[in-house]
């Protein structure tokens, strides 16, 4: 079965993945929503909250250092749309060295382009061994 997502917010994760990865700090501003929320789970279990300037914080530290770019590598995995908000739940490794990732996007149209308002990052399961999050049924 082949899902259609809108090519509109598929053609806006593409850019997002892009600007992020080369720092492209200007570009990445116009991308997110002032009052971001970005939730990442931490070793400890726990949920750190970065603003939109912490994170972005982050990505102009690494250019200003001189990293490399980072790997666009994703796929898309779901999009839910109601209106002008969506979510969208994606598989994304940042690099060879880095542990892949579950980022789930939220999404709000703002005066007809789609901004972040959100992320959640969430470490990639290990598919072989994972048994879901209900127990089996014993009856």
């Amino acid at each position: 079965m082949s899902i259609k997502h809108n090519p509109e917010i598929l053609a806006f994760i593409d850019k997002l993945a892009d600007t992020g990865s080369h720092y492209r700090m200007e570009a990445m501003e116009s991308l997110y929503l002032d009052d971001l929320g970005f939730l990442v789970l931490t070793p400890q279990g726990d949920i750190a909250r970065f603003s939109k300037a912490e994170m972005l914080g982050e990505f102009r530290s690494r250019r200003d250092a001189g990293e490399p770019p980072l790997s666009t590598e994703k796929k898309v995995l779901h999009i839910e749309e109601l209106g002008d908000e969506a979510t969208a739940v994606l598989y994304r490794r940042m690099s060879p060295d880095a542990d892949p990732a579950l980022y789930e996007l939220r999404l709000r149209k703002v005066q007809g382009k789609w901004m972040v308002a959100g992320e959640t990052v969430l470490p990639w399961p290990d598919l072989a061994t994972a048994r879901g999050f209900l127990p089996p049924r014993t009856r």
